[in-house]
């Protein structure tokens, strides 16, 4: 479920012997995404982030992100939602690009008024945001490459990039509400504290409006402002 292509519902990963969801953003929009290469190392750190802009136009109008990040360490977050608000807390070190994205689209207002459009329920359990058209289309008109060391799991309380393919992360991001197995594609740039996981749990309780595993989530979820704390 996470983001950046338009292949967000296509075919879904395989978790076990049957076909499971995927998480995938486009690098403008999110579909169930096709498992990336994993690195078996992480890249090496650089004082620069490259944000390539993209033939798509953004859907929502935004600046690129400054190419040296500002933040370094954990960065606590508040993801203002109308389930409730969520405590995040960012890894500028491990991820200092999609860190600096997420924060320079934070105090932009990108993601602000934005429904989160897919929920999962059943192979994976996410429930995906930032896509400013709702469709899981959406992007904000620019790509940028994952931080991956090739280790990276999905317990409950995940926050991670959406994509639609290696190193195409844009604006879409999933939560993970429950343990998920998933390769280590996408990469992780935070967690949520117990209490915000279990916020976005009872989300899913309710399922999707279709009843459907795949869909959007029945209980709307509308993110009303993301601040760094």
């Amino acid at each position: 479920m996470p983001q950046t292509s338009s292949r967000l519902r296509r075919s879904l990963l395989v978790l076990t012997a049957a076909a499971a969801l995927a998480l995938t953003g486009c690098a403008s929009a999110p579909d169930a995404p096709a498992a990336a290469p994993s690195q078996s190392e992480a890249p090496a750190p650089s004082s620069e982030c490259s944000y390539s802009t993209e033939a798509r136009p953004a859907s929502k109008a935004v600046d690129l992100p400054d190419a040296d990040p500002a933040v370094s360490g954990e960065v606590p977050v508040t993801i203002a939602t109308s389930a409730g608000d969520l405590a995040v807390t960012l890894d500028a070190d491990a991820t200092p690009c999609t860190t600096n994205s997420f924060l320079s689209l934070s105090e932009q207002g990108y993601f602000d008024g934005t429904n989160c459009h897919r929920l999962t329920t059943q192979g994976i359990f996410v429930l995906q945001c930032g896509d400013p058209t709702g469709t899981g289309t959406g992007g904000p008109g620019y790509a940028f490459a994952d931080e991956l060391s090739g280790s990276e799991t999905y317990p409950a309380g995940t926050l991670a990039m959406a994509n639609a393919g290696p190193d195409t992360n844009g604006s879409q991001f999933f939560i993970v509400y429950a343990d998920t197995s998933l390769p280590p594609s996408y990469t992780v740039f935070g967690h949520l504290d117990t209490a915000s996981t279990e916020i976005v749990a009872g989300v899913a309780a309710n399922g999707t409006e279709s009843g459907a595993s795949d869909g959007t989530p029945k209980t709307p979820v509308t993110l009303d402002a993301v601040t760094a704390n």
